[in-house]
């Protein structure tokens, strides 16, 4: 299609200390621009083409709260399929205007070391090294719009920071109290946290970043930082934001929060199924086959925040996760737990951790995840396989074919309380089986109420 004009960014983003609708803050408007020194044409590192996200929360994963006692769930993770770990962030937490004991992952005091708590750089060093013999990517949770008050900084470079009239450092939101606003206007402080990011690459080989917040940090600045780093080595950047300029030269991938909200609707019973085709037709127009697009049923903000992925969602929680999986332009995240069928709201500023007995989803997210990295429709980027609509005359079902060379892959999702029967649109004498339980099918198709059926062409 036709691209049409670049969306503002969603109202009702979720933030990282609390509830409230994010600003389209970009401060590039505030400041003089400055073209990075050396252009880039930006290259997807291709480990990331069939990827899924696992986003670590290294306080809450275990009872110890330990990078070392995460390290000991690798080799869990790389069975279920996990190629990226996005690791939440690690550094020491400020304490003045803290919010509860522990306070706020986000409020950072210092960026270039790691949180006593969660032990020490040559323990996060080991785990990134773990990870890397199982074939697994590391990104780091980057909080570069704001510092804790206690951050050395706000002592020794006051102009790094916003001020009001009165000369007082602000707080980028105002409910969030526990952190003071930068001032990308200084592009000293610009180096500075340019310096910091590639610390982590150079000492920890972590292989790239989630950048919290992204849209209200200017964007020649994760331009520029885009391209020191990739002076070191290819890296993999997630914005948290949602727009196609982010993917212009900083980002391989932004967050799909529209989709979400969609999901949480369609759940409800607000919406039909057919709003998910004006989605993915907007989708089309504004942004590149070349745009990763993050999908998720949970994240750490919705579920200490917003819910469960059971109160949201209800009995299709799994049937929306395999949207996520399949969708074009999709990586499929997985939150921590959330194999283990978390059904409590973890805690934000306190010590809690997750029960790890409930073995009955970790299945499903196997199969899905290493749906997504095997099956050849799934691929991300230019080499991605087409997508084709199947009307089921029914705004409770959603449907759909993936196509690749002599590859398709057929997904029924069932939102409806009662058993869909239907005549699938298998082609001629190909063999075809449900990717579930590998058994042969035809095409008379039953799908149970709040289930799902993947059909695909034997490989």
């Amino acid at each position: 299609m036709k691209k049409l004009l670049a969306l503002g960014l969603a109202a009702s983003l979720t933030a990282c200390n609390s509830p409230v609708e994010k600003p389209n803050a970009n401060k590039t408007e505030e400041s003089t621009s400055k073209e990075p020194t050396t252009l880039m044409t930006k290259n997807t590192p291709a480990w990331s083409k069939q990827a899924s996200i696992y986003e670590v929360n290294i306080r809450q994963y275990t009872p110890e709260g330990t990078f070392n006692a995460f390290t000991k769930h690798l080799d869990r993770l790389e069975q279920i399929g996990v190629k990226i770990l996005w690791i939440m962030p690690i550094q020491p937490i400020g304490k003045e205007k803290r919010k509860g004991s522990l306070g706020s992952y986000y409020s950072i005091a210092d960026y270039a070391s790691t949180n006593p708590e969660f032990g020490s750089l040559e323990d996060f060093k080991n785990l990134v090294a773990e990870a890397h013999k199982r074939g697994m990517k590391v990104i780091l949770d980057w909080v570069a719009n704001h510092t804790s008050w206690d951050h050395t900084w706000i002592n020794t470079h006051r102009d790094w920071y916003s001020q009001n009239e009165q000369g007082e450092v602000i707080a980028p939101v105002e409910d969030w109290s526990d952190v003071a606003d930068l001032n990308y206007n200084n592009y000293d402080m610009r180096n500075a946290m340019e310096e910091d990011m590639l610390f982590w690459v150079e000492e920890a080989d972590i292989d790239g970043f989630r950048c919290d917040m992204a849209m209200m940090v200017p964007m020649d600045f994760w331009d520029s930082a885009r391209v020191r780093l990739e002076e070191l080595k290819p890296i993999f950047m997630l914005a948290e934001a949602e727009g196609p300029e982010f993917h212009a030269k900083a980002f391989d991938m932004s967050y799909g929060w529209e989709l979400h909200h969609l999901m949480n609707e369609i759940a409800r019973g607000d919406k039909s199924v057919h709003e998910i085709d004006h989605y993915l037709g907007k989708q089309d127009s504004l942004y590149s086959k070349d745009d990763y697009r993050m999908f998720f049923i949970t994240n750490h903000d919705e579920n200490s925040w917003n819910g469960t992925v059971g109160e949201r969602m209800g009995a299709n929680g799994q049937n929306f996760h395999v949207l996520a999986s399949t969708l074009p332009q999709s990586m499929p995240l997985i939150y921590s737990g959330q194999e283990a069928g978390l059904n409590k709201r973890l805690a934000f500023f306190e010590k809690e951790h997750i029960d790890w007995t409930d073995s009955s989803q970790t299945e499903f997210y196997t199969k899905l995840t290493h749906l997504k990295l095997e099956h050849p429709t799934l691929v991300n980027g230019s080499e991605q396989g087409g997508f084709e609509r199947i009307d089921t005359g029914n705004d409770r079902v959603y449907a759909f074919k993936r196509m690749k060379d002599d590859a398709e892959l057929l997904v029924y999702v069932n939102l409806a309380d009662q058993s869909f029967v239907t005549t699938a649109p298998l082609e001629g004498d190909a063999q075809y089986e449900d990717v579930m339980n590998g058994e042969a099918v035809n095409a008379e198709l039953s799908v149970p109420p709040q289930s799902f059926k993947l059909i695909s062409t034997s490989l």
